[in-house]
């Protein structure tokens, strides 16, 4: 037979593991019950299990404030297990400090200084306190003032609260614990869910999960208007249209409708080289293109109408842009014959330029949505961030060369495309170290410009295309992809996740098409310049 001791002991502990003192369990119940407002049943749960809601130490020093037993309040923190040294002085202040209030609110101001110098001073909190109280005891003095702020009542309760908030958190429940458990319990299964990507009602009765429809994995359309490879696709910040840039030399504009359809809304035409990359205004009111080796455009994305050429005084190519969050200015990066970045207004005037022996090359850029961070990928194996305009710089060298960069909507981390067949992630910050966050593999990438980007609920996901005409999808904590989406029929240079649909996905492709990729979806019907299908 086993000891009664160790049954005793099993027995005050619940769960499988027994990692749950069942006393701590009861008390949590009781508090949860009271703040529900079923004041019966927690009294009723108190008597039945033997088990109080507030500790014997609570109790007592509730007692012992309230009818001004300082010695005593002392006396009861000091008998409080395991209770550190810090948190020992700094109620024994407050208890002290009170007392002397009272005392000068009495006019007893002998007995005060008597409190500050032989209770308060040897304490050792911090001298500045001290000589505050000093000063305050001198003055009412002086001035014949007594009265303490508010009733005695009104104080003592305030104190208590106070010493409450220092002690160690057995001697009273925190309040909303249990509720604070269960969710924590909650986000804690969701974040190790691999596929929780759509909203899902969370039920308490059994273990949260996903299943592979969650991502969007079936191909509904595919989009035929453009007339060669498709190399930039990328959806509005408010999911509402679609842009794609092609080969063929212009851009197309799309609308996402109610049902998730994706009709054709505008062409874009101006340029004379093929468009390698676009992006969004923060608004969603206007597009930038860039042609291959050309001049950048502004676009009024609601009409297609062309706003603005942006050029360089010396002929430089604009190699890429990005929008400030204001969406009144952009920054644009040249080159050749030598590096500048410069902002300029919507209607293309230089406000400011940055040029020299110091500035890099930069083949992609974007800004924070704060708009404090620069970050350019530069000299091929570069990884270039700046405070805006002049402030901290910080260089990462990654080992093989970088053909793109993503940021997250939050700004807090981006990753980039390296032709490794590697996709590394980083957290957006110029003051700590170069190490990478997540290295995710799978996708194919050697000779060719390949964009990612995050996307799915929280950005807790990154997809990719890929050489090998598939579309790999990664969860943010998984190395190896969760998904591989098969469909297009040559090289997938872009995708893009749609930020307000979680469950709704983009891709470009050379085999000159752009697919919508849906989760759990069905067959929608056809509509003009799209083919529907399911792959």
């Amino acid at each position: 037979m086993e000891p009664s001791d160790d049954i005793e002991s099993r027995l005050s502990r619940l769960g499988s593991r027994g990692l749950i003192d069942t006393t701590q369990f009861v008390r949590i119940i009781i508090q949860s019950l009271y703040s529900l407002g079923f004041n019966r049943t927690a009294s009723s749960l108190e008597s039945e299990s033997g088990v109080r809601l507030d500790s014997a130490e609570h109790d007592r020093l509730l007692f012992d404030v309230m009818s001004g037993q300082w010695e005593s309040c002392v006396s009861t923190i000091n008998s409080i297990p395991g209770i550190d040294t810090s948190s020992l002085i700094n109620a024994s202040y407050l208890i002290w400090r009170e007392h002397f209030f009272e005392l000068i609110g009495s006019g007893c101001f002998l007995p005060a200084i008597e409190v500050l110098w032989k209770q308060i001073s040897p304490l050792g909190v911090d001298s500045c306190r001290v000589h505050r109280l000093a000063q305050y005891l001198v003055c009412c003095e002086a001035m014949g003032q007594t009265g303490s702020v508010g009733s005695t009542v009104q104080r003592r309760i305030s104190l208590f609260l106070d010493l409450v908030e220092v002690l160690p958190p057995y001697i009273r429940v925190p309040s909303g614990r249990l509720e604070k458990l269960v969710e924590t319990a909650v986000l804690k299964q969701i974040s190790s869910c691999q596929y929780h990507n759509l909203p899902k009602d969370i039920t308490l009765f059994e273990d949260h999960k996903c299943w592979p429809e969650q991502i969007p994995s079936t191909c509904c359309q595919v989009l035929l208007e453009h007339k060669n490879e498709v190399w930039f696709v990328q959806f509005s910040h408010n999911g509402r249209y679609l842009a794609s840039s092609s080969s063929d030399c212009t851009a197309i504009i799309w609308t996402v409708e109610d049902d998730d359809m994706v009709v054709y809304k505008h062409c874009l035409m101006g340029h004379e080289k093929p468009i390698s990359f676009l992006s969004w205004s923060p608004d969603d009111t206007m597009l930038i293109t860039c042609g291959n080796g050309e001049t950048s455009k502004l676009w009024d994305a609601e009409t297609s109408t062309l706003l603005a050429t942006f050029s360089d005084p010396k002929r430089r190519i604009i190699s890429s842009c990005a929008w400030f969050p204001s969406s009144n200015k952009v920054l644009c990066a040249s080159s050749e014959p030598d590096n500048r970045i410069f902002a300029c207004d919507l209607a293309g005037n230089v406000l400011d330029a940055w040029e020299g022996e110091r500035i890099p090359k930069i083949s992609d850029l974007a800004i924070s949505p704060d708009g404090r961070l620069v970050i350019g990928i530069c000299s091929e194996k570069t990884i270039w961030l700046c405070e805006f305009p002049q402030g901290k710089e910080k260089v990462i060298r990654e080992e093989r060369s970088i053909t793109s960069l993503s940021l997250s909507r939050d700004g807090q981390f981006f990753i980039v495309n390296l032709n490794s067949e590697e996709i590394h992630l980083r957290k957006l910050d110029v003051d700590i170290g170069d190490g990478v966050d997540a290295v995710f593999k799978g996708h194919r990438q050697g000779k060719y410009v390949i964009r990612s980007c995050f996307g799915g609920s929280g950005c807790s996901f990154v997809a990719s295309g890929s050489e090998d005409s598939k579309i790999y999808i990664w969860r943010r904590k998984c190395k190896s992809p969760i998904k591989v989406l098969m469909g297009h029929s040559m090289i997938v240079n872009s995708v893009t996740w749609n930020p307000a649909r979680p469950h709704m996905l983009a891709s470009a492709s050379d085999d000159h098409t752009v697919r919508i990729w849906m989760a759990g979806a069905t067959l929608q019907p056809s509509k003009k310049l799209g083919e529907n299908l399911i792959s």
